[in-house]
């Protein structure tokens, strides 16, 4: 069997990490649906960085809409909003086939927004109202600006993508707002039923920013595997989460559960193996996004068993090691959260200039 439906038949949902048309034109994107059993996809302004400045696919778009609009942020969410409509539509069979547990297709707001709160909740509100499908989630990164916009918008009834996670304490504090903000919207006399959320891990930087100093401490033995054991405890934290007395009177109510999505899972370091975050985050009522490459490794050579759950003592016992050694996990994932907003919005200015570059030419 193809080791990505055995994912599947472990009850792990495999979402697609890119976005471009591309994809959607040569058919590959329901290829791959229909094939390999993908369930979703999820999009970022790093992936529509490369999709728009890296073809022509987009330059005709830029065309017409520039002679309407000159604002390139505009110009870029005009065109965002359309190929997220496009594979939503795509994903549809899907979302109607799991009862809308599955087929979402994302889009983030805009990086520039990750401190405001404000100013993300009115993105939030206006690119779900403008996308206008059941089946799309608006990201919002998981900062501690992020949190309220987060309980807000669900209150509001917009699915959420939580995404830029990367601590257990942000984490703790992600599912407070999940659960809060339903309840909001249930003391408002308002169905909490079809309202979507996930609250997306990014893994594979967590080992590159850890290992050197695991180097340093004699520790070289947990190379590659903090990332991991983060991901299993807060899978350990997500069911406590869904057997807590206030989630079961949410579901109760028609809750669905804010499942884990794994992200950043492609293997940074050549050492390990290419399906490193794949075969050993498997685990029930989760996502793992992977890239294409990652998702191609998977079915050449990867093997399909529920780890998630396995070992967890060993994880526990990793992240003792780290305190023990002077190694301070949540101060290394708070950095890591800045240096991802920055990252984000360095791409988001290479695509605005992108847009601009291609306005020049048309001048």
């Amino acid at each position: 069997m193809n080791p990505l439906n055995e994912i599947r038949n472990l009850d792990q949902s495999i979402w697609l990490d890119l976005l471009d048309r591309e994809i959607m034109n040569s058919g590959k994107l329901k290829s791959l649906i229909d094939t390999d059993d993908l369930r979703g996809l999820t999009s970022n302004p790093s992936i529509f960085e490369k999709a728009i400045s890296g073809s022509s696919d987009y330059d005709e778009d830029i065309t017409e809409i520039s002679k309407r609009e000159n604002d390139n942020s505009v110009i870029f969410f005009d065109m965002a909003i359309a190929d997220i409509q496009r594979a939503a539509d795509l994903f549809k069979p899907v979302y109607d086939k799991t009862a809308g547990k599955d087929g979402y297709v994302s889009l983030e707001v805009s990086p520039y927004l990750a401190l405001d709160t404000d100013g993300t909740i009115a993105q939030a509100r206006e690119l779900w109202k403008k996308v206008n499908r059941k089946n799309v989630m608006i990201k919002i990164p998981g900062t501690k600006q992020g949190l309220p916009a987060i309980r807000e918008c669900l209150r509001e009834g917009i699915n959420i993508n939580v995404t830029l996670l990367f601590g257990i304490p942000r984490y703790i504090e992600i599912t407070e707002a999940f659960m809060g903000g339903l309840e909001d919207r249930l003391k408002e006399g308002n169905s909490i039923e079809g309202i979507t959320s996930v609250a997306s891990f990014f893994l594979s930087r967590i080992d590159v920013m850890v290992d050197p100093l695991l180097e340093e401490k004699g520790l070289e033995k947990r190379k590659g595997k903090v990332a991991i054991a983060s991901a299993k405890k807060a899978y350990q934290l997500y069911l406590n989460m869904i057997s807590s007395d206030r989630f079961k009177a949410l579901q109760a109510k028609g809750a669905a559960s804010q499942r884990i999505l794994f992200a950043s899972t492609s293997t940074k370091d050549p050492a390990f193996s290419d399906v490193l975050y794949v075969e050993n985050l498997i685990g029930k009522d989760t996502i793992n996004t992977l890239p294409m490459e990652t998702i191609d490794a998977f079915r050449d050579h990867g093997k399909a068993a529920e780890t998630l759950i396995q070992n967890i003592e060993e994880a526990d016992a990793i992240m003792e090691e780290l305190k023990n050694k002077g190694i301070n996990i949540d101060t290394i994932t708070e950095k890591l959260e800045a240096e991802g907003i920055e990252k984000f919005n360095q791409a988001y200015e290479k695509l605005i200039k992108s847009i601009d570059n291609q306005k020049r030419k048309i001048k």
